[in-house]
């Protein structure tokens, strides 16, 4: 039987996809796979975030808690209206996937209170930046709005040198001042004084990955007072806003500092430990 001829162009065709399988097998990227400006080398993409979603931002607080910020919501006799406090109503948005948040205001016979949560979800664009990379820079920039004063040292050992000229050159006491005289005298105003520092705007400890707390006391027409407590923190790729506000029926009332921000941290407590 005669063979057939083999025809020198299909081995020229069988030679440059050998060719083709053997340059490609060393790895590396395609110049079809290879993102613009890699100039055809593979750069590790950094890493998402934690958090693809984020919470129904009116179902996270529970109705307990909103009984404690918002005192009037008990006071309303009609069942309807209360049920819708209760459920609060959204804010504007326009990617609920990066942004969510919810808002409360009640009236009642003694303030008016406001409530907001605020969730942002931060996404980077920028494959050399992590989403946690953003969010710590996100919230670097809030915490410098925020324009935080600096942590006032303990008065402790000013107050007792204040104390000193009640005492002789021996050292004890002066006749003219009794051991309560001398107590009240040193103790009271430190105590005043670190009462007043653990309630000033400061960062936070034990909250999320970074956090801080903010208290403006504001005047509102002649005499009424208004202050609005604002607690945000950081959890990985997340950032969670809390505004607090209330403002007093009676005038000359001033909103308690101690009673607004224990009731706004106890919130990012909640907030913060469904995350985790």
């Amino acid at each position: 039987m005669q063979r057939k001829a083999y025809v020198p162009g299909v081995a020229a065709l069988l030679a440059a996809l050998l060719a083709g399988c053997t340059s490609g097998s060393g790895g590396g990227d395609t110049a079809e796979d290879a993102k613009p400006g890699d100039s055809g080398t593979t750069t590790a993409a950094a890493q998402p975030g934690r958090y693809l979603t984020l919470p129904e931002p009116c179902g996270a607080v529970g109705r307990g808690t909103l009984d404690s910020l918002l005192p009037g919501i008990r006071q309303i006799t009609d069942e309807d209206q209360r049920e819708q406090a209760y459920e609060g109503e959204s804010t504007l948005t326009y990617n609920t996937d990066r942004k969510v948040g919810c808002r409360w205001k009640v009236e009642s016979t003694d303030a008016t209170d406001h409530l907001l949560v605020d969730f942002e979800r931060v996404v980077s664009y920028d494959n050399s930046v992590s989403d946690d990379s953003q969010a710590t820079d996100l919230f670097a920039t809030k915490v410098a709005d925020a324009d935080l004063p600096e942590p006032v040292a303990s008065t402790t050992a000013t107050a007792t040198e204040s104390a000193s000229p009640s005492a002789t050159a021996s050292g004890s006491p002066s006749a003219s001042a009794t051991p309560t005289d001398a107590a009240s005298a040193s103790v009271s105003p430190d105590a005043d004084a670190e009462s007043a520092a653990a309630l000033q705007p400061r960062l936070l400890d034990g909250l999320g990955d970074e956090a801080f707390l903010d208290d403006e006391l504001t005047s509102a027409g002649s005499t009424a007072q208004q202050r609005t407590v604002t607690v945000a923190f950081r959890t990985s790729n997340v950032i969670v806003t809390i505004d607090y506000f209330e403002q007093p029926t009676a005038l000359g009332t001033v909103p308690d500092s101690k009673e607004m921000q224990d009731r706004a941290q106890k919130l990012a407590s909640q907030l913060a430990g469904a995350f985790d």
